[in-house]
């Protein structure tokens, strides 16, 4: 599922560092990415291979024009992974026909010697390697130069990794963070509410790894105050930058998937709910046993439109996020100009879903950080322990 999807999935970073001035940014940006590009190894026996595509030739890089992977203020590729994968069983069915014929030739032998043994595995793994055919895995990503902000389309921890490490060996003066509750929180909040955010810390650095470990609290009480708002009928406008003004009405609410996770005597418990409910009283049990949720589809509509997705408590990645449909696509379009429209379409889409998400997550910190969040604690508090199933 990439960008030209109506279902995506992704995880959205913070590019740092400094970008060199605009007349000399394409010819850096082109010379980076040639120099991890992705090469086939279909002609050869290598096992595995990674690196930059364009997102719309992926079989042909080049990266030497601009419109092969910039689009007005976005840098639009791809990164690409080809592996050979030989199915254990089939191996070790033929380095036991390999050896027999090792020992039918040594008759006073009953097991080839370790380093024979070794050398017979790595010599048949290399002719299956030969005949395999590698199976290519490509990751969309979009990269808006002017505010940092680069997605990666896909919300996979190793791909996370792979992207990571990969970005960080094309572009050595730059390093991604990726965007998790509190980074999140913490940019979309004025100077004094960042303070009462630092204030709610439970991290003991400021390492990524332990404030996503140590503020789980965030993300539980956003979904949780979302859940409870949505139920209640709870209105909401957008209060953030983006495509729509600000004041815009638009509507939030949790339905369909809600996982709860929390600590018992046998370690952690989940328990899931599913399908379209009206009071939610199974997750309502298991909120007022301790346990918090974890992940939850959320739906925003405006108007007629209607954006949903699953929410990642812990991390803030999205999965299965669906937008509206794109009307100017149309199956098996293969002209550039119809696709140039239906990337800005998406990402207009895109970034339309993500304004309204970070206009609920202030909303709630408005109020997690005010006075009156007791209050809402209580009236929250109330609703849990109401009627049951």
């Amino acid at each position: 599922m990439g960008v030209y999807s109506n279902t995506v999935s992704f995880a959205q970073y913070r590019v740092n560092g400094e970008l060199p001035q605009q007349q000399e940014r394409f010819e850096w940006l082109s010379a980076a990415l040639q120099g991890r590009i992705f090469k086939s190894i279909e002609q050869s026996a290598e096992e595995q291979t990674e690196g930059w595509t364009c997102t719309d030739a992926t079989d042909d890089p080049a990266f030497v024009a601009p419109g092969e992977f910039w689009r007005d203020r976005y840098l639009f590729f791809s990164y690409r992974r080809d592996q050979r994968r030989i199915p254990s069983a089939l191996l070790k069915s033929h380095i036991g026909r390999a050896e027999a014929d090792y020992l039918a030739k040594r008759p006073e032998l009953k097991r080839p010697p370790k380093r024979e043994r070794e050398e017979i595995a790595d010599r048949t793994k290399l002719a299956l390697l030969t005949r395999a055919l590698p199976a290519p895995s490509t990751v969309d990503l979009s990269w808006h130069m002017d505010n940092g902000l680069l997605t990666l389309f896909s919300s996979s921890g190793k791909v996370m990794e792979r992207f990571e490490e990969l970005f960080g060996k094309s572009f050595e003066n730059l390093r991604v963070q990726v965007i998790y509750p509190y980074s999140r929180a913490k940019a979309l909040l004025d100077e004094a509410g960042q303070e009462k955010l630092a204030a709610l810390n439970q991290a003991g650095s400021d390492a990524a790894l332990d404030e996503i470990q140590s503020n789980r609290w965030l993300g539980e009480e956003f979904l949780l105050w979302l859940l409870h708002g949505g139920l209640e009928g709870e209105g909401f406008k957008v209060c953030t930058k983006g495509q729509f003004d600000s004041g815009t009405p638009f509507s939030a609410w949790i339905d369909d998937k809600i996982q709860l996770q929390g600590g018992g005597e046998g370690g952690p418990q989940k328990v899931a709910v599913s399908g379209s409910q009206d009071k939610y009283l199974e997750a309502r049990s298991a909120l007022t046993t301790g346990k918090a949720i974890s992940s939850a589809v959320i739906h925003l509509e405006k108007d007629e439109l209607e954006w949903r997705f699953a929410l990642n408590a812990e991390l803030f990645t999205f999965s299965s996020f669906k937008c509206p449909p794109v009307k100017v696509e149309r199956e098996g379009v293969e002209d550039l100009s119809e696709r140039e429209s239906a990337f800005y379409e998406r990402m207009y889409l895109l970034e339309a879903g993500l304004q309204m998400f970070d206009s609920l997550l202030l909303q709630f910190l408005q109020q997690r950080l005010g006075d009156g969040w007791q209050t809402r604690l209580q009236e929250i508090a109330s609703w849990l322990e109401g009627e049951q199933a």
